[in-house]
Parts: structure tokens; C-alpha cells; sequence
């Protein structure tokens, strides 16, 4: 009998345990924060009092590697309850494009909200190119601004393969300038005309070390950050995220290092960073979710957020992505 009590005992406490793991894990405002469904690249944008998330759909069936059609976007107020509104696109909506809905970014201008986003041209133009939608709404619905690709694979020849022209990031200066970078191995970056569809000037190449994909370009007091997935491929299986600053948009660019490590279960991993209500977010993503019989996988991704935070000189603490997210203490 008491070996049956202890184990009585000791299958409770194991239940109770389970229970509150499970219940921190449930808790509004942990990660992942979307859970009916796969997503990935996560591209914050701050309206007001709202944050607006943008974010790819991962479709991916059984052992397929991306499947990706469209792209959704999600508000909060609080950083813990989210609410999801229509598709905003597919990536056919784009008539020149044939599939592939990657990684995106929105912001907002001249009272407009535009979207930047990956997808594959059609055979006029072969290999990824970036387009852009213009919308009177930030959760849409989104248009083709300009009935073209912003950026085609022929505009960087550099490129040793044909989908370096992905997920770009957009970035206001304080003179009012709004730049645009991408890149897949190569970084590049350019300037925006006012109209907001049209490349300003030279295409500039400002690839960092281990730079992989996922550039994000934000800025905070005097100094400007380049945040980005990184591969080091002698020492490296899956990206992580590594970020450079400079005294302006157009650099000199200073290394600083890691900033997190991988995205669990997850090959790639994409950083997206904001200020919101007066503190500062970083949102990734991994592959530790499961939606009904179908377990995360490269193409099958969950996005995160944690609380991101900087040393007196303006580098960035070490973030390290958790299931409490930033339902854990705020210190």
C-alpha cells in the first residue's frame, strides 16, 4: 500500500505540473501567439494605440517544403489578445506573379498604408521579385500599386541564384526618406521615390557577416540597425539572427554579433522589431506548434514575440525565444 500511495502521489504531482506548464503555455501572450494556424515572418506595424502584424501562411502538406499563397495580418492592443481579420492578398493578385506569398513588410505614408512582399514572376521576368500594394486600410483589402514588379532578379546580377531578390524591409528616415532592403546571401538596399513604387537611385550592396535572408531595418535614438538572419555555414545547421549599427541609414555598418539563436525545430528564422507603447518587441518564429494532426516543420512555422532590450551603448541584449514569451516577468 504505500508503494501504491507514493505513486498515487507522485502521478498527482505529475498532473499538477503538467497542468500549470500547460496552462503558462495557454496564457495570453504567450508564444507561439497565433495557434490555429501556421505562420511566419512576422513584420510588425504600429497605428495608433494598435500593433498590426503581418504575417506569411504557411500550407505546407505532409513532407512539402513551403507552400505559401497569401498573407494575413492580426492586431492587438495589449500585446496578449489578437485579433484576425480577412486575408489582405494572395500572391496572385499580383497578375505578373505566379505563386509564392514570402516574407513582407507594411508601412504607412502620405496617409497610405503599403505592403512589400516576395513572390515568384512569372516567366517574363524569372526568379523572385518583390512587389508592392497600396491600401486606405492597414488590415486592407491591398492592390497592386503600380501593376509591375518593384524589383526583378535582373536588377541584381550579382546573385549567384534566383530567389536573392526576397523579403524586404521598409524604413522611414527621420528627413522623411523611406528606404527598402532584401536580399537572399547578398543584402542590398535602395531609396524609394516619394510616390513609394519607385527605386530612387542605385541599388547599394551592404551584405553583413553571415547574412542569409530576413534583413529589418529600425532605429533607435541616434543609431540605426540592420537585424537579420544569419548562417554561419562552417559551424551553423539552422539561421539564427544576427544584427550590425551605424550612425546612418547609409552606414559605415558595424558588426555586433548574435542576437538570438535558432527558432526551435525550424530551419529559418525572421526577425521583426518595434516600439510599442514604450516598449521594445522582437517577434520570430519557429516550428514548435502543432495544429491538429500536423506538427510543425520548415514549412510549417509559428510566430513568437519576446521583450527586446538594449545596453547603455546601444547594443542589444541577447534574446532567447520561450514559450511564457512575454507573459514572463517584464525584469
Amino acid at each position: 500500500m504505500g508503494l501504491r500511495l507514493a505513486t498515487l502521489a507522485l502521478m498527482a504531482a505529475m498532473s499538477v505540473g503538467s497542468a500549470a506548464g500547460a496552462s503558462e503555455a495557454s496564457a495570453p501572450g504567450s508564444n507561439p501567439i497565433i495557434r490555429d494556424k501556421f505562420t511566419a515572418d512576422p513584420a510588425p506595424l504600429v497605428v495608433g494605440d494598435k500593433l498590426y502584424l503581418y504575417v506569411g501562411h504557411d500550407e505546407a502538406q505532409r513532407d512539402e517544403m513551403f507552400n505559401m499563397r497569401e498573407w494575413l495580418v492580426y492586431s492587438t492592443t495589449d500585446m496578449k489578445t489578437w485579433t484576425a481579420y480577412p486575408p489582405i492578398m494572395k500572391a496572385t493578385d499580383f497578375k505578373w506573379a505566379k505563386k509564392d506569398a514570402w516574407a513582407s513588410q507594411a508601412i504607412q505614408k502620405n496617409g497610405k498604408f503599403y505592403f512589400y512582399a516576395a513572390v515568384e514572376h512569372d516567366n517574363t521576368h524569372p526568379g523572385k521579385a518583390i512587389a508592392v500594394a497600396v491600401s486606405d486600410s492597414p488590415t486592407g483589402p491591398f492592390v497592386d500599386a503600380r501593376g509591375s514588379a518593384l524589383i526583378t532578379n535582373e536588377m541584381t546580377p550579382k546573385g549567384p541564384h534566383s530567389w536573392e531578390d526576397i523579403d524586404p524591409t521598409v524604413f522611414t528616415d527621420d528627413d522623411g526618406t523611406t528606404w527598402i532592403a532584401w536580399g537572399n546571401r547578398s543584402a542590398y538596399i535602395a531609396k524609394l521615390k516619394p510616390n513609394m513604387i519607385e527605386i530612387d537611385g542605385p541599388i547599394t550592396e551592404i551584405t553583413p557577416p553571415h547574412f542569409e535572408e530576413g534583413p529589418w531595418l529600425h532605429k533607435r535614438g541616434d543609431t540605426y540597425y540592420l537585424t537579420y538572419a544569419s548562417l554561419d555555414r562552417t559551424t551553423q545547421r539552422d539561421e539564427h539572427v544576427s544584427y550590425s549599427t551605424a550612425p546612418s541609414i547609409q552606414g559605415p555598418w558595424t558588426y555586433r554579433g548574435l542576437l538570438t539563436g535558432s527558432g526551435k525545430y525550424s530551419f529559418t528564422i525572421h526577425p521583426g522589431i518595434v516600439q510599442f507603447k514604450g516598449d521594445w518587441y522582437l517577434f520570430l518564429h519557429n516550428a514548435d506548434l502543432a495544429v491538429g494532426d500536423q506538427s510543425g516543420a520548415i514549412g510549417r512555422r509559428a510566430v513568437t514575440v519576446e521583450r527586446l532590450r538594449y545596453n547603455a551603448d546601444g547594443t542589444m541584449q541577447p534574446v532567447t525565444q520561450t514559450k511564457a514569451g512575454i507573459t514572463a516577468s517584464a525584469h
